[in-house]
């Protein structure tokens, strides 16, 4: 399993319908997931994504990591009120999602994996 690139048809799909569900947020996907708000100019992007690969691989099963562009996908950015990148965002299945900003190391991003999205 290696991370998924998303635009906002499958985002809407996999993540949250923001659209549909304004109020509050609503997980739509089967597994626990994180969205990596990136650019590909961006350097701590670039320094988190091969941490994100190597997690998506040793969590595959039981998360989902994603990627969302930021210069492709203006309106998720805007969305979801990203103006730092890499952003973060945890969605665990029944909770509400938490957001991380800048680069984390992979020590950090296991610990918010296993209290954030599979702690039940």
């Amino acid at each position: 399993m290696k991370t998924k690139h998303l635009n906002k048809e499958e985002f809407l799909k996999k993540v949250t319908n923001f659209e549909q569900n304004r109020e509050a947020f609503k997980f739509e996907g089967d597994k626990p997931c994180i969205v990596d708000f990136y650019a590909d100019w961006c350097g701590p992007c670039k320094m988190i994504a091969p941490i994100l690969e190597e997690l998506a691989q040793e969590y595959v099963g039981k998360i989902d990591i994603y990627k969302v562009n930021t210069e492709e996908e203006e309106e998720l950015a805007i969305a979801f009120d990203i103006r730092s990148i890499p952003t973060l965002l945890f969605c665990p299945m029944n909770q509400p999602p938490q957001i991380a900003k800048g680069v984390l190391s992979k020590a950090d991003l296991k610990k918010a994996i296993e209290d954030v999205l599979l702690q039940g």
